[in-house]
């Protein structure tokens, strides 16, 4: 099966209904014709029938005169070939003619065009044709009268057989052949113009083809579509509409898959850090255990103590690295649903301080919180702030030195909580942080039991909440911070009041 592009079809469309329309005109552009030609003979005809009824006695009381009848109706078709001339009885019976032996076909005629015509209707108007069984032409007639009674009708067809045969002959190759020429000559130009037309109209939509054809995703790198072009007010041609469209979805796609690309280069990267990360302390704790299994006997109850407990330390560090991943799946995987609900900040910031106190004072580090008094509620999903908190305090008192101290301010700001959490640490590389919460790094010496889950995870809980974490500019250290919604019935003081200092 032959397959059309849409602007052969629309030609082929376009030049049939061309040819329909040609042929119909043709027909009645020849049938106009006819139908004047016949009103204008039977007009110029019209008092034909009437001269003859008063040109001869054809009827007398005792009937017909047929001598004279075909004597005089000879004679006339003799001079005008073109005529057919009968005698009608009052009844329509044809009475006397002179037609050829076996030419007439009628031994009567309808009677109502004759009266129509006595009338003066509208023509041209139509009779029958003796010489036909069921054919109708122009005619002209008159009542004939007999001593001053009406005895029947004079009844002349005016394109008779002669003329019509003779007429056929002459001008039926010349009609045909202007017919064909003049539906040929539209033919061509209708077609010209047609095509010229569809190319001009379909042009946009070859564009947008070719456009939809070069937007492959599967190339590794996709061609992005131009940026859509603004519509201008009260645009309503399809095709514009239909391009501004496909240029939006392509810009959407194209996006889109470029995010995709990148989850998938940042997926890979976990998978390697990841690994990188489970093989330390699994390498380390198959190796105290093998040792503790091959020479138990030999060791003492010290070593043994030592040797069980950075075995159990690595373990736990296996735990909590697995633990992270899980939070992190179903994070990612629509697992955690938001239970939000309202509560104060201060007290969260104050019971996860406490959590971490012991570990702070074993590494000689002071844990402070600015929380300014009269603070509103805020309104989020309490257990994930808490996660949120615990991982940035938990990064913090990992990279502070012994002696540092360790900073949580609060300070509202308009409809919301701006929450900071400050240390002076290392701070973070400026070759990490373009991806710092996308990407977590594997293990090195800056981070050494991290692997950056802990901000992948404050990341994501913070995307539920349609929030943002950011690391801000600090000459020393690492300062996160990241905001939360007032509760709805909370409203923000006049003015903040000054900062109350708390230590942990």
């Amino acid at each position: 099966m032959i397959r059309l592009t849409l602007s052969q079809r629309l030609s082929l469309v376009f030049c049939a209904l061309l040819l329909i329309c040609c042929g119909a005109l043709a027909w009645l552009q020849m049938r106009s014709n006819r139908m004047h030609e016949q009103e204008t003979v039977q007009r110029l005809s019209r008092g034909l029938a009437e001269h003859i009824a008063r040109s001869g006695e054809l009827m007398d009381a005792r009937g017909i005169r047929d001598r004279e009848v075909r004597a005089l109706f000879g004679k006339l078709m003799s001079v005008n070939p073109s005529v057919e001339v009968y005698l009608l009885d009052d009844a329509g019976r044809i009475l006397g003619h002179d037609a050829p032996e076996g030419h007439l076909k009628r031994d009567r005629v309808d009677l109502a065009p004759v009266h129509a015509l006595l009338a003066g209707d509208s023509l041209p108007i139509f009779g029958d044709d003796p010489r036909s069984s069921s054919g109708r032409k122009v005619f002209n007639a008159a009542p004939l009268w007999v001593q001053g009674r009406q005895v029947g009708y004079i009844y002349v067809v005016l394109v008779g057989e002669q003329r019509e045969a003779l007429a056929a002959d002459i001008a039926a190759n010349a009609t045909v052949r202007n017919t064909l020429w003049s539906l040929a000559i539209v033919a061509v130009f209708g077609l010209l113009a047609g095509l010229i037309a569809f190319r001009w109209v379909t042009r946009p939509l070859r564009q947008l083809t070719r456009r939809i054809q070069s937007f492959d995703v599967d190339s590794g790198d996709p061609q992005l579509p131009l940026p859509p072009t603004p519509l201008r007010a009260g645009e309503r041609d399809e095709l514009s509409i239909l391009q501004h469209s496909f240029a939006h979805l392509g810009q959407r796609i194209g996006e889109q898959w470029q995010q995709l690309r990148q989850q998938d280069l940042q997926r890979r990267e976990l998978v390697a850090n990841l690994s990188h990360d489970l093989r330390t302390p699994l390498s380390s704790l198959h190796g105290y255990l093998e040792t503790l299994a091959l020479k138990d006997a030999s060791l003492s109850a010290d070593e043994r103590q030592r040797y069980l407990a950075i075995a159990l330390s690595q373990s736990h560090k296996v735990g909590r690295l697995a633990q992270a991943l899980f939070e992190l799946a179903r994070l990612e995987h629509g697992g955690v649903v938001l239970e939000l609900q309202t509560f104060s900040l201060p007290d969260l910031v104050q019971d996860v301080l406490q959590k971490f106190e012991l570990a702070a004072q074993s590494r000689q580090q002071r844990l402070d919180a600015e929380i300014p008094a009269g603070l509103p509620p805020v309104e989020a999903d309490l257990g994930l702030i808490e996660r949120v908190l615990t991982n940035l305090l938990d990064n913090a008192i990992r990279h502070t030195p012994a002696g540092g101290r360790i900073t949580i301010s609060l300070r509202a700001l308009d409809d919301e909580v701006v929450v900071r959490v400050a240390d002076p640490g290392p701070g973070i590389p400026l070759e990490r942080r373009d991806g710092l919460f996308n990407t977590p790094a594997a293990l090195g010496s800056q981070r050494p039991d991290s692997g950056g889950l802990g901000l992948l995870i404050v990341h994501r809980i913070l995307q539920l909440h349609h929030r943002q974490i950011r690391l801000l500019d600090s000459s020393q250290g690492a300062v996160f911070e990241f905001s939360l919604p007032l509760a709805a019935n909370s409203h923000r003081p006049p003015s903040p009041p000054p900062f109350e200092h708390r230590r942990a």
